[in-house]
């Protein structure tokens, strides 16, 4: 438990007491909403998405069902490095809602079918950063935003609006409440948002319903978002904007409008799967019903982790951090089973799902050895997912996104992630709900993908370590090459492949070739010879966003030997003393 506890603290940004109000509120009319007694156990009002909005969290504080492919929530920051989730807690201004969302990465991409509500005389066609003076974007205040688990609540200022935001899994719904009686009321459909568009357009089918698409370019190089969107009110007209190279559409309401609700599935692989992922998960538009199945989902999926001790303000952090660490991956398969290949092909699936957003050298360490733990039906789906794409792809994930490999940060860690859900019994031969995976296939894809001619493999295989001369980052590359080799003798010994398990358990112990007994750091070579000058606090192309104080006890399969290289436990603790005090 102690370990789970470390896990989950440590996804915390930053916390805001203001919404705890908030949170009560929440919790005393969801607890109306589901109708269960107030003794139940409810650990989704301890949920403040809004904590990791500030600073360099970036996270977002809209709406996800667990695991949800749909992350619907305000755009605030159109780019740069802190505007990773779209939003961050220090703006002031709301251009709009997308349907998708990035939790907690560093590189910007997704904000998806951009939905701008407007009110007044004339509609806004442009974001505020391109028109300053008459662009779309509304002022906002955090004393008007209410954001919980499975429900998103703001005002906007300036189009004298209030919306609520839930979703599904696949599908979300707004609800617009216009307060300004007199003026004309608009939204605005921007496929352009954020994204570079190699591909965009709308299907106009009647007067509340429109289907579309957006292949994009950013982080993931084709990205393919569809969806099909339904208004509880026809328009009176849909118009396309007339402004060179954009993707816009205007759709005006009667201006006796009060309450607008627009409803929204997407797909990654069509339209006609969008509007069937729809037609399926929000049938109508009973806000309320969809809010509740929603914080049904988050209760079950909390409720796995119980704390009894935890007083307020702890519990707020501990469900938190578990709610951020369910709200990816996502789901990329539609409802019929189809989904989006790392081929770029259509693939059909029986009583399974596929999954996306592989962030692993973020979440190999912690959070999917917690995934093994609390889901293990997940746990044997992301498995099955890895094989897959690795028959599409030629190799298993690093950073997939969308059905692309990003190639992102270091490691093989897919073998870390099927290696511990092996030997914590998910073996291939127990059944998890019905379903298991091929343990000697992966066995196989695993010691294909650790030995592919890429990122220095082969000379780390074949000279035990990488140079600073082989590849940049070549200690951090060394010392977690060296732990994936020990996950995959790990597998093999358990599986009894003798040799495969001799050669991986020789090459884990590689991160001894770049212990210098005399700093007794871990240090870049060039060569023969130790990359100098030296300094442990120097963050350099050596490590990878680290230093060597940082990266200098990486081997966690192999603590008693990294004791002795430090000359034993006390030498190990005067260590530990000193990257504790020293400054960095």
């Amino acid at each position: 438990m102690k370990t789970i506890f470390s896990t989950l603290f440590c996804t915390l940004g930053f916390f805001y007491f203001a919404q705890v109000t908030n949170v009560m509120e929440a919790s005393d009319k969801a607890q109306k909403l589901v109708g269960k007694p107030a003794e139940t156990f409810n650990p989704y009002v301890y949920v403040m998405p809004t904590i990791g909005t500030g600073g360099h969290g970036h996270t977002f504080p809209g709406v996800c069902a667990p695991f949800g492919m749909m992350q619907l929530s305000p755009d605030t920051r159109h780019d740069g490095w802190d505007g990773c989730g779209g939003y961050h807690y220090s703006d002031s201004l709301i251009y709009g809602f997308s349907h998708t969302h990035l939790s907690g990465t560093g590189v910007p991409d997704y904000a998806d079918l951009l939905i701008s509500p407007q009110s007044g005389k004339k509609a806004k066609l442009l974001p505020k950063f391109q028109d300053a003076k008459n662009g779309y974007g509304s002022k906002f205040s955090h004393n008007k935003e209410k954001a919980r688990a499975g429900f998103y609540e703001v005002y906007l200022e300036d189009e004298q609006i209030n919306v609520r935001l839930t979703t599904s899994e696949r599908c979300g719904i707004h609800e617009y409440t216009f307060t300004n009686a007199k003026g004309k009321k608009y939204i605005l459909l921007d496929l352009d948002y954020r994204d570079k568009v190699l591909d965009a357009g709308f299907e106009i089918i009647n007067n509340t319903s429109i289907s579309g698409k957006r292949v994009s370019e950013a982080w993931a190089n084709e990205q393919h978002f569809y969806f099909h969107l339904e208004t509880s009110t026809p328009f009176s007209s849909a118009k396309p904007v007339k402004i060179a190279g954009t993707h816009k559409l205007l759709l005006e309401f009667p201006k006796d409008t009060k309450v607008l609700y627009v409803k929204v599935g997407m797909s990654h692989v069509d339209q006609k799967g969008a509007a069937h992922n729809l037609q399926l998960e929000i049938p109508g538009f009973d806000f309320m019903q969809v809010y509740s199945r929603n914080v049904e989902k988050w209760n079950k999926e909390l409720s796995k982790i119980k704390v009894d001790a935890l007083n307020f303000e702890d519990a707020i952090i501990f469900y938190t951090s578990l709610y951020h660490c369910m709200v990816a991956p996502n789901l990329m398969s539609d409802l019929d089973g189809r989904y989006r290949g790392r081929d770029q092909k259509i693939h059909q699936l029986v009583k399974d799902n596929q999954y996306t957003v592989f962030s692993l050298w973020d979440t190999y360490r912690g959070n999917h050895p917690l995934f093994t733990l609390i889901q293990q039906e997940r746990t044997t789906q992301f498995i099955r997912t890895f094989l897959r794409q690795f028959d599409e792809g030629g190799d298993l994930p690093v950073w997939e996104l969308a059905a692309c490999e990003t190639e992102c940060m270091i490691g093989y860690h897919s073998v870390s992630v099927i290696s511990d859900a092996y030997m914590k019994g998910l073996d291939g031969k127990t059944k998890v709900a019905g379903m298991s995976y091929d343990a000697k296939k992966a066995l196989n894809d695993m010691h294909f993908t650790a030995n592919i001619n890429e990122l220095g493999k082969q000379t780390y295989a074949n000279n035990g370590y990488l140079s600073s001369s082989d590849e940049p980052e070549s200690v951090s590359k060394t010392l977690e090459y060296a732990y994936d080799d020990f996950c995959i003798a790990e597998m093999a010994v358990a599986m009894g492949n003798e040799e495969m398990a001799k050669t991986y358990r020789k090459r884990s112990f590689s991160f001894v070739n770049l212990f210098d007994p005399n700093t007794k750091f871990m240090r870049a070579r060039r060569g023969a010879q130790w990359y100098g000058p030296f300094d442990p606090s120097e963050v350099n192309f050596n490590y990878t966003e680290a230093n060597s104080w940082q990266y200098s006890l990486y081997a966690p399969h192999e603590i008693e030997v990294l004791t002795n290289l430090l000359g034993g436990r006390d030498s190990l603790e005067a260590w530990l003393d000193r990257l504790f005090t020293t400054e960095m």
